[in-house]
C-alpha cells in the first residue's frame, strides 16, 4: 500500500453507517422471526438493540465512533446462550450482509472480527 492510499476500513467498504443500519434491521427481522432464538429478546427493548448493535458492529469495522456499551461478557450474562444458538445468530448475520450487498470476502472479513466473541457470548 502506498502512502497516499488510506487503510482499507471495512465499515468504509460496505457503505457507513447507513449500510450497518440497513444490515442491522435486515438481521433482527431474521432473528425475531426465528423461533429457536426469538425468546431470548422477549423481554428486550428491540429499537435500543438496534442501535446498540449498529455502534457495536460500526465500532468493530472500523467506525470512528466508539462503542459505549457493556462488553459481551456482561451484555450475554445470564442468557443461556448455547453454541448452537450461536451459529444460528452468525448465520442469520452472513444472510443480512449478503442480502445487503455485501460481496463474500467482506463477509468473511467482518466474520473474523466478530467470532472471536464466541467465547463471551456462550454461556450454556
Amino acid at each position: 500500500m502506498s502512502e497516499l492510499q488510506a487503510p482499507d476500513i471495512i465499515f468504509e467498504r460496505i457503505g457507513g453507517d447507513a449500510a450497518v443500519e440497513a444490515v442491522v434491521e435486515i438481521f433482527y427481522g431474521k432473528v425475531l422471526g426465528d423461533p429457536e432464538l426469538k425468546d431470548y429478546f422477549a423481554d428486550t427493548d428491540v429499537d435500543r438493540l438496534k442501535k446498540h448493535q449498529a455502534r457495536f458492529v460500526g465500532m468493530a469495522l472500523g467506525a470512528t465512533r466508539p462503542y459505549s456499551g457493556r462488553s459481551m461478557g456482561k451484555a450475554h450474562e445470564g442468557l443461556a446462550i448455547t453454541s448452537d444458538h450461536f451459529d444460528l445468530v452468525v448465520g442469520h448475520l452472513a444472510a443480512s450482509l449478503t442480502e445487503a450487498g455485501v460481496d463474500d470476502e467482506t463477509i468473511g472479513a467482518i466474520a473474523g472480527k466478530l467470532l472471536p466473541l464466541k467465547g463471551d457470548i456462550v454461556t450454556a
